[in-house]
């Protein structure tokens, strides 16, 4: 799907005052919904969409505030934990009562969330079924932010992200992705349109409070991960400078009877650089793991 008629085929819901982008596929109550990274968004998962589509006869991706399609509230305060109630509402909308997950990068800290909430109260409006997860922070300690990412999160990120250009944007994200699955200059442009869109760069440094949040939910978030009874597979780019390798060799030190596919020569975004690998992981876990998922999920 092009980058246009994923934008132009997209549908709109309110949360909390604001106006809310998702893609949706087919309907039923069991879903698989995708959360996105920072700083992109749903797009991220359009080189698997096809392959998902085709496994799950329902399938929800919002952009989260803040990212994308979706508003970008210039004072607002923006919170991973409202992002979870972003995803819950999106659930109840269409009154999914069972839910995979596939989760990336910012968007892994709301899995964690909903998972420590399914802890909290079994008996939940959408139990979670499964989890994978692609590269992100799980963990504060590994987690190793861009340069680019300390200037913006620090007193002179307002500046910095007001005078932000397609060019400098290129060369920094760029940096993150594998050595040979580097986006082209076509694709950096729509992963730019995607962070400009409603002037969003002026969000970026409200957004990267996540980086303190995680800290903050260290306990919950980590212990979320190593007391669920969900089926868990983390997906992981090895070359990722932010968390690739190093986080994994962490996540299989916590996580009991860690499930890790290692992707080598890939970076930040395995989706993105190699589609074709993390759809047969994701559809493998399933296929092996997941077994308590209903006929059609």
């Amino acid at each position: 799907m092009s980058f246009s008629r994923w934008r132009d085929t997209g549908a709109h819901f309110h949360f909390n005052g604001h106006d809310i982008f998702y893609q949706r596929h087919g309907a039923g109550e069991t879903a698989l919904l995708l959360i996105h990274g920072f700083p992109t968004a749903s797009w991220d998962f359009e080189p698997v969409w096809n392959g998902l589509c085709e496994r799950f006869e329902h399938v929800l991706a919002p952009d989260l505030l803040g990212f994308g399609f979706s508003a970008k509230p210039k004072r607002h305060r923006y919170s991973l934990l409202e992002q979870a109630d972003l995803c819950e509402q999106l659930l109840a909308r269409y009154e999914v009562r069972r839910v995979h997950v596939l989760a990336h990068d910012y968007g892994v800290s709301v899995a964690q969330e909903l998972l420590a909430r399914q802890l909290e109260r079994p008996e939940r409006e959408a139990t979670i079924l499964s989890t994978v997860l692609l590269n992100g922070g799980l963990f504060p300690e590994t987690h190793r932010p861009t340069g680019a990412q300390k200037l913006l999160k620090s007193p002179l990120g307002p500046l910095l992200a007001a005078l932000m250009n397609e060019r400098a944007f290129g060369r920094a994200f760029s940096r993150v992705f594998g050595p040979r699955t580097r986006p082209t200059p076509i694709e950096l442009h729509d992963f730019w349109r995607l962070i400009t869109f409603n002037d969003g760069q002026r969000v970026i440094p409200r957004l990267l409070r996540y980086i303190d949040e995680r800290r903050a939910q260290r306990s919950r978030w980590v212990g979320a991960l190593t007391h669920t009874t969900v089926p868990l597979r983390l997906i992981n780019g090895a070359e990722d400078p932010v968390s690739g390798a190093h986080m994994a060799r962490r996540y299989a030190e916590l996580v009991p009877d860690a499930d890790i596919v290692s992707l080598e020569g890939i970076g930040h975004y395995p989706q993105f650089e190699a589609p074709d690998r993390v759809l047969r992981a994701v559809l493998d876990f399933h296929r092996r793991r997941v077994t308590s998922a209903p006929s059609g999920a």
